[in-house]
């Protein structure tokens, strides 16, 4: 069977990601995804493709998520109680317009210090009623494209293979940060149980099979496919020291995840069809499968 090997929610749009081991899984997505978004204080968001230093930033939000404390190396942590009540102001992300409410000056003294430029945090408002385009259209907070990316491990390792043949290290998985991550059980080991299982797992155990997969079970929620992972510049940012490692993964991705419309590609995008319950350990079943387009 695919299980859920990893889950991994970020709080705040481009800092680190918090692991789980079990979440709600919203119609956005894992509970208080991307719920933040640091901004200029024009209200253009801020990224890591600009700031690969937002990735040291760890930040902790309490269950009922009315608290959020910032941490990163260097810095004072600071505990700030989240404010989702306040009148929203214009915030912007892609060139496109949203809103966002402010979280105060202490949170936005924090970040100017942090990254050495006046910057603000603000959160999803309540009726935020974001709508996500592709094939299952969805909702999201401040994610990129969609409410869930997930990638399997086979992908990663194809990749990794593909590295090591150039001459490049593997790198982790937080290079692409990922929501679920998936594996599987061996064709060998599903072969003890019955050929039929080990036929049907035998799909699932080459790369990039998630391109393929339409509709989604995983635990007792229901995911359809939205589009696949256009990456960027913030693949080649370490994520442990926030600094750019380029030119790696795009220089090797690029030789073989390419799709028609010239855009580089790892991982999938998902819309929460029936919202739910997600766990480290649950089983993912394919209800519908299709053509990958990369």
């Amino acid at each position: 069977m695919v299980i859920v090997v990893d889950l991994i929610s970020y709080p705040i749009k481009g800092c680190a990601g918090i692991p789980l081991t079990e979440s709600l899984l919203t119609p956005a997505g894992l509970a208080y995804d991307r719920s933040f978004m640091v901004v200029s204080e024009d209200g253009v968001f801020r990224s890591q493709r600009r700031e690969p230093l937002l990735a040291v930033v760890r930040p902790e939000i309490s269950a009922d998520g009315e608290r959020l404390t910032l941490t990163a190396p260097g810095m004072t942590p600071l505990p700030i109680a989240v404010d989702s009540h306040s009148a929203p102001r214009a915030v912007e992300m892609f060139d496109k317009p949203y809103r966002g409410i402010d979280q105060g000056p202490d949170a936005a003294a924090w970040f100017s210090e942090l990254l050495g430029a006046p910057s603000r945090l603000v959160r999803v408002p309540r009726d935020h009623g974001r709508v996500t385009d592709g094939w299952i259209p969805g909702t999201a907070g401040y994610a990129d494209s969609g409410a869930l990316l997930m990638l399997s491990r086979a992908s990663l390792d194809e990749l990794g293979r593909r590295l090591r043949a150039a001459g490049s290290p593997s790198l982790p998985m937080d290079r692409f940060r990922p929501n679920v991550v998936v594996d599987t059980r061996s064709a060998e080991a599903a072969s003890a149980a019955g050929a039929a299982e080990a036929a049907d797992l035998a799909d699932l155990t080459e790369p990039h099979w998630e391109d393929r997969a339409r509709r989604v079970r995983a635990g007792n929620a229901e995911l359809g496919y939205l589009k696949l992972a256009v990456r960027c510049a913030v693949t080649m940012v370490d994520q442990t020291r926030g600094v750019k490692a380029g030119p790696e993964p795009l220089r090797t991705l690029a030789h073989y995840r390419r799709t028609t419309a010239g855009g580089i590609v790892f991982g999938t995008k998902f819309s929460v069809v029936r919202p739910g319950k997600l766990a480290v350990g649950d089983e993912v079943t394919v209800t519908e499968w299709g053509a990958s387009e990369a």
